[in-house]
């Protein structure tokens, strides 16, 4: 289970656990290909990988919301790294509040990053991952499982996700991709940022999952060779502490 020279893309990869999977791939010799609309921010990355890991690196600013965006952003990987062994389906945004008072810009923003994002990106990779019998991993939520009443939008956004995750597994897998579905409870990140307070100034260090073991769940499952592994759920121990 080597993902030694693997070509792989992250998508939502300027920061939180998108940023931290970058640090695991290259931490295992993999190539890496940052996508996230944030191109300064993507560079310092790369540049960060490239001193600590000596991996080899491409920055590829795209808004997963742009069709044909993602469409370039595959195509460019395929063109510079030869092919493609791993897609990560990272890019997310989250909106709170009562669905009565969710405006429709957020509404919209929702779905087109978690929905139609997650669409375009696979849509593209799925040719590709299928030529070398790669890994497509989905991150999920807790909230793609259970009622969310506080984001009612954004948990049926991440329903969306791990159904489609699911369904693609059974259409590909026959193909040869394995198709995983990570999925995190709170983690400290800048996640929740625009709603107020992040989960990163929320929470303090040990109060909830970190990035990096997020990072370490994506990098068992893009590692697999000939197996898949369905599902991996990443939470603090005491979540259900009252339950």
């Amino acid at each position: 289970m080597s993902l030694d020279n693997s070509a792989t893309v992250v998508t939502g990869a300027s920061s939180g656990i998108g940023e931290a999977t970058a640090h695991e791939f290259a931490s295992r010799g993999a190539r890496v290909a940052l996508a996230a609309r944030s191109e300064d921010r993507l560079a310092s990355i790369a540049a960060d990988l490239e001193t600590e890991y000596g991996a080899e690196t491409l920055v590829v600013p795209t808004d997963v919301r742009d069709e044909g965006a993602v469409e370039d952003l595959i195509a460019t990987v395929v063109d510079e790294f030869g092919g493609l062994d791993v897609l990560v389906n990272n890019a997310g945004l989250g909106r709170g509040g009562d669905v009565a008072d969710l405006s429709t810009e957020d509404y919209r923003a929702m779905m087109n990053t978690n929905v139609d994002g997650v669409f375009f990106a696979t849509r593209a990779a799925l040719p590709h991952l299928a030529a070398s019998d790669g890994n497509l991993i989905f991150v999920g939520s807790f909230a793609g499982q259970y009622p969310r009443p506080g984001n009612p939008v954004y948990s049926a956004t991440k329903w969306w996700v791990r159904g489609f995750a699911h369904g693609v597994e059974g259409q590909a897998g026959p193909d040869g991709v394995g198709v995983t579905v990570v999925n995190p409870t709170e983690v400290r990140t800048e996640f929740g940022g625009d709603d107020g307070d992040s989960f990163a100034e929320r929470f303090e260090p040990g109060e909830v999952s970190e990035p990096e073991e997020i990072a370490d769940a994506i990098g068992f499952a893009a590692a697999q060779d000939n197996s898949t592994v369905h599902e991996i759920d990443v939470y603090r121990r005491d979540k259900f502490e009252g339950w």
